[in-house]
This record gives structure tokens, C-alpha cells and sequence, in this order.
């Protein structure tokens, strides 16, 4: 850690960082508020995906005793053909957005396939979205929280380290100063007086020669 100068121009200096300090955090303190509010709507999302995904779930499940008797083939009806995942700034934070999903249906004839063959492939697909959304949603969330907690400790240095620090070191500055201005009037005084006894100590002198 670097001495503190106890001279006016690191007083000066002191005030100049102590007023940059105080006019930054305000701003500072305010994109904070942004990005907690940001990551709480990630967080809504990501909980309202997670009931959706489990509604898919069920639906799925309800249709499994179905399943178990059918006599086609059902493996590889539905399959994913492409993902499209990209990005947004929010708040200078770069989060995933999910922009599409695509599939592969296999081609069946709907008179030959059972009644129940469409709500699977609807099934299949909501489930495998969810679960690709839920991975983009998490991600969001956990991006976002990283975001609040660095600001969050910008905001602390600010607050606990920077401007604390900044005023006592103006205190113990001003403090010294003044010790300094005081102890140069006391010695000035002495001086004076000293300097006054010894002109009158010459002047009863001259009077004593003569």
C-alpha cells in the first residue's frame, strides 16, 4: 500500500478521487437495480418453463400405457434437425436466445396409425423444446446472476473501501495541516517573544552604560 502524502496537494488529490467516487456510484448503484431486476425476470421464466416442461412430462406419460401396446415402430419418429440459438445484449450482458427449434417427422399415414399417433408427435416435440429451452432459460439465469453479483461488488468496494477510505485520508490530512498550522503559530509566538525579551534586554543595557 502506497504512504499517504499528508501535504495540501494530496489533500486536493483525496477530495478529486472522494467526489469522482460519490458521482460514479450513483450510476453504478442504478445498473445494479437494472440487472437484479433482469435476473429476476430470468428467474420467472426460467421457473414458468420448468412447469411447462413438466405439464409436457405428463402429457407424455399418460400416453405411455398406450405406447406399451402399440405394434409400430415408434423409434425415430420425431428427431431434432436444427437448433437455433443466438445472442442479446441486455444491460451490456450477452444472453442465449433460443430462436427456433426444427424437427424430422417421420411421414406415417393417418389411416393406418393409430388416433393417438399426433398427440405423441405433439408430445415428443414440446418435451424436446422444453428441455432445449430450459438449458437456454438456465443459462440466462446463471449469466445474469454472475452479472448482479460483480456489480454487486463494485458497488460495495464503493461503498465499504473507496469513499471511506477517501475521507479518512482527507480527515487525517486536514487533521495534520492544522496540527502543522498551529505548531508554526506557537512557534511564531515563541519567536516573537523571544525577540521582543531580548530587545528589551539590549535597551536596559544602552541604559546601564549610559
Amino acid at each position: 500500500m502506497a504512504t499517504l502524502s499528508l501535504s495540501k496537494s494530496s489533500l486536493q488529490q483525496q477530495r478529486e478521487k472522494l467526489g469522482l467516487f460519490e458521482r460514479f456510484l450513483p450510476s453504478l448503484d442504478l445498473k445494479r437495480q437494472q440487472l437484479t431486476t433482469e435476473y429476476k425476470k430470468s428467474v420467472q421464466t426460467l421457473a414458468e418453463a420448468e412447469q411447462g416442461a413438466g405439464k409436457a412430462s405428463r402429457s407424455l406419460t399418460g400416453l405411455l400405457p398406450i405406447l406399451g401396446s402399440a405394434t409400430m415402430k415408434l423409434s425415430g419418429l420425431v428427431r431434432i434437425r436444427r437448433i437455433d440459438i443466438g445472442e442479446e445484449d441486455v444491460l451490456g450482458v450477452r444472453l442465449p436466445v433460443l430462436k427456433a427449434v426444427d424437427f424430422i417427422t417421420t411421414e406415417y399415414s393417418l389411416l393406418a396409425t393409430p388416433f393417438w399417433i399426433d398427440d405423441l408427435v405433439t408430445c415428443l416435440k414440446e418435451v424436446a423444446t422444453y428441455r432445449i429451452r430450459l438449458h437456454v432459460y438456465r443459462e440466462r439465469a446463471a449469466r445474469m446472476q454472475s452479472a448482479v453479483r460483480r456489480i454487486t461488488q463494485r458497488v460495495n468496494l464503493f461503498e465499504k473501501v473507496l469513499i471511506p477510505t477517501a475521507k479518512r485520508n482527507i480527515a487525517r490530512i486536514q487533521i495534520f495541516l492544522s496540527d502543522v498550522g498551529r505548531a508554526a503559530v506557537v512557534t511564531s509566538k515563541i519567536a516573537k517573544g523571544k525577540r521582543a525579551r531580548q530587545s528589551a534586554e539590549a535597551a536596559d543595557f544602552v541604559e546601564e552604560v549610559r
